[in-house]
């Protein structure tokens, strides 16, 4: 069995501080500066002390946005095994811990990793295309908060102030949000380019949006997420990690709580979810029968829109999983 050595790393913007060990016991830490060059040297600089193969190095990190860019291309194009891990999940699996700084985050990134890397699965880099629909996607997120940060109080102001004192905030922004929303426009425009010039993008993209309440902007964040569908290939662990799918909160026979949705989700996969879930409502009549029939039943709306979103969901990838259109009035094959 070949010796594997195990690097935690703690990303920041302008270093990151990197822990390694062969034990889980020892551990060898060193800061570096977060650059091409001292990334680069740094691994000479391990290699020369330790011996050891890419094959024999692996690698783990938390998710940290850009910040982890270029060490992931330099271990991408080594060909070094890495592992990138939700911060949360490296904390929980810990126990109690007292105290944090770079250094000792590194080391318990180092022990995760050293005791958990036969259960993680490798990190594998996406698609130029998708990583390119994803700063996008990032972009006009940002846009449609910026122009709800304008219209929002501007609306609510004319229910409560003079006339002309709103109108005179009103004729002052307009010009802001006028161009915030060709901003928008055109970001709409480059996302639908990429996604017409990649064929698989195009397909996945068309039979999603064949499901009612998934519109472009839904469909492509939901392929973002699951990497093509690759990375999450079960509805039901999508709905989880989109943060619609109920858990049970019970403990014996002390607690009997109603089943609730955890926190621990993307927050805009789910806000996206529910605002197609709306719309499906309003435009599927199986979904409003769905809707009105569970409302006259006593529930929640909430909870009947985590439903909607949860059966969105499941026929997004029923779709993709058998590539086919999803099909509005469904006729039985005669047997």
């Amino acid at each position: 069995m070949k010796t594997l050595y195990f690097l935690g790393i703690d990303i920041g913007k302008e270093k990151f501080h990197a822990a390694i060990t062969i034990d889980g016991i020892t551990f060898h830490d060193q800061e570096v500066e977060n650059t091409p060059g001292s990334i680069k040297a740094y691994f000479q600089q391990l290699k020369a002390n330790f011996s050891f193969t890419p094959k024999q190095l692996v690698v783990c990190m938390e998710h940290t946005g850009i910040y982890s860019y270029p060490l992931l291309d330099y271990l991408v194009k080594k060909n070094i095994l890495v592992y990138v891990e939700p911060a949360l999940r490296i904390k929980q699996s810990q126990g109690m811990q007292r105290g944090k700084n770079d250094k000792i985050d590194a080391t318990r990134i180092a022990k995760y990793v050293f005791k958990n890397h036969h259960e993680l699965n490798l990190w594998k880099p996406k698609r130029e295309v998708i990583q390119k629909l994803q700063a996008l996607l990032v972009v006009r997120e940002r846009l449609v908060r910026a122009r709800m940060q304008f219209e929002v109080p501007i609306k609510e102001s004319g229910e409560f102030i003079e006339k002309s004192i709103s109108q005179l905030a009103i004729v002052n922004c307009r010009a802001t949000i006028n161009a915030i929303k060709k901003d928008i426009q055109r970001v709409d425009i480059e996302i639908a380019t990429l996604i017409k010039q990649d064929s698989k993008l195009c397909a996945q993209v068309e039979l999603a949006t064949s499901v009612t309440g998934v519109g472009v902007i839904i469909a492509t964040n939901m392929i973002i997420a699951s990497n093509e569908f690759q990375d999450i290939t079960n509805h039901k662990k999508f709905a989880c990690y989109s943060g619609v799918a109920p858990f049970p909160n019970q403990s014996g026979k002390s607690l009997r709580g109603k089943n609730k949705v955890s926190h621990m989700a993307n927050k805009r996969i789910k806000s996206l979810l529910h605002l197609g879930a709306r719309s499906a409502v309003r435009h599927s009549p199986e979904l409003k029968q769905y809707y009105n029939r569970k409302i006259a039943e006593g529930k929640k709306p909430f909870s009947v829109l985590n439903a909607v979103c949860n059966k969105l969901i499941s026929r997004v990838f029923v779709c993709i999983k058998n590539q086919r259109m999803y099909q509005k009035i469904y006729s039985p094959a005669l047997v």
